[in-house]
């Protein structure tokens, strides 16, 4: 490694560093601002709170390494394009290609460590996170959820739904089991599906059995359709339902399989699950933007402006990004074309960007 690919990779990484630390210290206090009063009303000692938070970092790294790294890439390339470095290495004969190398480098083994970051760090902090503020903050009602079976406990009822799909809002294979003062089967209900509508969750396909003290056998009737009221909303169960961002490729992968082979849609998740792969690689197209853009020379007058076309840059990509996801979601385009069009089109850009370069 010669000395100039050294001096960018230090520099890159110098900077990625600072402004890594500094958004994440600004993230956590106005998320600690926004979220201490209810640690103080729940009766959480401070210890709790801070185990929270240190949960927080790894998700807030993997969200925000990517828009830190295209910030560095800016910074040191403004900085050597205001300080005439740029122009001293093309009068050598140096390419602007050649320096495109060691930030490509960077971009890679950070899309690797953003990877691994996602595949084996996040998902168990978020599950960790989440149970802290959901159970011990929020104290949200009695919901297990193991895979795709929910359970829910209500007022002298028990809930069984086999599976919930978050991106329509639908249930599938309903059990309910309501019991009397005594604690004895009173009604079950079993459905195929349920849609929720104004207020009540329309099933399809019910048996309703009734049951009544000293009468066999329960009094049964079949119905196409009923509205019935469960004591719980949509809300409440995407809340319930693992996320995708609480489980690793290969564990979200397995669970896509299962659904599937059960017969149930796994759009969102397949999504999702294109999404695990498409997102680390962002770390290469903001490191490829940030030359393109600093090379060019339109950013030599100022730092503040470079930091204003990152985060420009960064916005757009997320939206523009958040928008394609979706459209997967309400499946409008396959599940690869909605997690890989943003970075498609963003790779494209970086390549013009690059080619005028000179």
């Amino acid at each position: 490694m010669n000395l100039i690919v050294r001096y960018i990779s230090a520099e890159i990484i110098k900077y990625f560093s600072l402004v890594l630390i500094m958004v994440i210290g600004i993230y956590l206090a106005v998320d600690f601002l926004e979220k201490v009063d209810d640690f103080m009303e729940a009766g959480i000692g401070l210890s709790r709170m801070f185990t929270f938070f240190i949960y927080e970092i790894p998700f807030i790294i993997s969200q925000i390494a990517p828009v830190a790294l295209l910030l560095a890439v800016l910074i040191a390339f403004g900085l050597m394009s205001k300080n005439n470095e740029i122009i001293a290495l093309k009068s050598s004969g140096i390419s602007i290609y050649y320096l495109v190398r060691p930030v490509l480098i960077i971009g890679l083994l950070f899309s690797l460590a953003l990877g691994v970051l996602a595949e084996f760090i996040v998902p168990a902090t978020r599950v960790k996170a989440n149970y802290i503020w959901r159970q011990e903050v929020r104290q949200e009602a009695a919901i297990a959820s193991r895979g795709k079976n929910i359970w829910v406990k209500g007022n002298r009822s028990i809930l069984h739904i086999k599976y919930f799909n978050p991106a329509t809002g639908t249930i599938n294979g309903i059990s309910l089991n309501r019991f009397d003062g005594d604690f004895r089967l009173a009604l079950r209900l079993d459905a195929r599906q349920g849609e929720f509508e104004n207020g009540l969750w329309r099933l399809s396909d019910v048996i309703r059995q009734q049951f009544k003290k000293d009468v066999r056998p329960p009094l049964v009737k079949l119905a196409e359709t009923m509205a019935v009221d469960l004591d719980i909303v949509p809300a409440d169960l995407s809340r319930a339902a693992k996320k995708s961002d609480e489980m690793g490729f290969f564990e979200l992968y397995r669970y896509i399989q299962k659904v599937e082979a059960e017969g149930y849609d796994a759009v969102k998740y397949r999504t999702d699950l294109q999404g695990k792969i498409a997102f680390p690689l962002v770390c290469v197209i903001m490191c490829l933007a940030g030359v393109g853009l600093a090379v060019r020379g339109h950013l030599k007058g100022s730092l503040p402006i470079s930091i204003a076309f990152g985060i420009g840059l960064a916005f757009l990509y997320w939206v523009f990004s958040s928008f394609c996801m979706s459209l997967g979601y309400g499946e409008m385009l396959p599940p690869w074309i909605a997690a890989w069009m943003a970075n498609f089109l963003f790779l494209c850009f970086c390549g013009f960007l690059l080619l005028n370069a000179e």
